[in-house]
């Protein structure tokens, strides 16, 4: 006996996978600010027992826009696919594909590299630790 996909079975497994890209993109979101976090108080550590060396503070800011950058790339790529997830929302069963193509969601700004660099979530995290890093380095010297 054959067994055939009730309604809504397909839509619901293509959106359980998108979701699950989703979530990893969320918790790599997370993981890369507890690195970064970790990494700048290594550095300022590092600097402060090196007595201010310079070229450490070089490293701290290449470290902070790195990992700002590369937030910024996780985050594009989650909220593509959460358009994604979107569009398979509002399809009918019979045109699921099971397709993970995003390439359609990428010309929206906000789901660009620099839209999702420039997003709320990341300039309310990011220049605030800039902030926070150049006061202390400036109160070291």
């Amino acid at each position: 006996m054959e067994n055939k996909p009730t309604s809504g079975d397909d839509k619901r497994a293509h959106l359980a996978m998108i979701q699950g890209v989703i979530s990893r993109m969320g918790g790599n979101l997370f993981f890369l600010k507890g690195w970064a976090v970790t990494l700048i108080i290594g550095l300022f550590a590092a600097t402060i027992s090196f007595n201010g060396n310079q070229y450490l503070n070089f490293i701290l800011v290449g470290a902070l826009v790195f990992f700002w950058g590369f937030d910024a790339y996780f985050l594009s790529l989650e909220r593509c696919f959460r358009n994604l997830y979107d569009e398979v929302r509002k399809k009918n069963e019979e045109n699921i594909d099971f397709s993970m193509d995003i390439s359609d969601f990428k010309k929206y700004y906000k789901n660009t590299w620099i839209g999702a660099l420039l997003s709320k979530t990341l300039l309310a995290f990011y220049p605030v630790l800039a902030v926070a890093m150049l006061l202390i380095i400036h109160f070291l010297k």
